[in-house]
């Protein structure tokens, strides 16, 4: 995972911790994982995306209201993501990322969760961060991110507000120490 340091002058990663799905040569693609969306539910999603008709939201199995919706980054904010529990796979659609995390981006996974056969745990993002090559190792090198070990809680859990210090906290970082002005002798 990144953890975007304090000093980060790109108000669109501030605070931002973000799953890393995929890192090669070729750049990297991620999605923030801390920010969720203000204005739409994942139900008025389905409905928009006529997954379900207007009227049927009231009959979705009671998990289904409560994926999140979150601002995955500031690519393609129109495209959805939903980062979930590996028990969901869709053969030619979904990557494997490690052994709790898939990636799936197309609207047959919105499908299996409105009938109750999707994944255990998913969160739909929309957009993507994403990086062209070298970028994000020249980004890590300048201070921009930190990096630590993914887990279910910091990529599923609800209490978004707290992702960002819960994960500043896992490499022994008190927040309240970390400063983005620099000192002056």
């Amino acid at each position: 995972m990144l953890i975007a340091m304090p000093t980060m002058s790109d108000q669109r990663f501030s605070r931002s911790l973000i799953y890393l799905c995929a890192h090669s040569e070729d750049g990297a693609m991620g999605i923030i994982v801390n920010k969720r969306s203000r204005s739409l539910k994942f139900t008025e999603l389905l409905v928009q995306l006529e997954v379900i008709g207007e009227g049927d939201a009231i009959a979705l199995p009671p998990r289904v209201g409560d994926v999140p919706v979150l601002r995955g980054g500031p690519v393609e904010r129109g495209r959805g993501f939903v980062l979930h529990s590996p028990d969901y796979h869709a053969s030619s659609a979904t990557l494997t990322i490690d052994q709790d995390v898939s990636l799936t981006a197309t609207v047959d996974i919105l499908r299996a969760l409105a009938a109750g056969h999707g994944p255990r745990r998913a969160v739909l993002a929309l957009g993507y961060a994403g990086w062209a090559s070298g970028q994000l190792e020249q980004e890590i090198q300048q201070n921009g991110w930190l990096t630590c070990a993914a887990d279910e809680s910091l990529v599923f859990g609800e209490d978004h507000a707290s992702k960002y210090d819960r994960a500043l906290r896992k490499l022994g970082i008190d927040p309240a120490l970390l400063v983005s002005d620099a000192g002056h002798a």
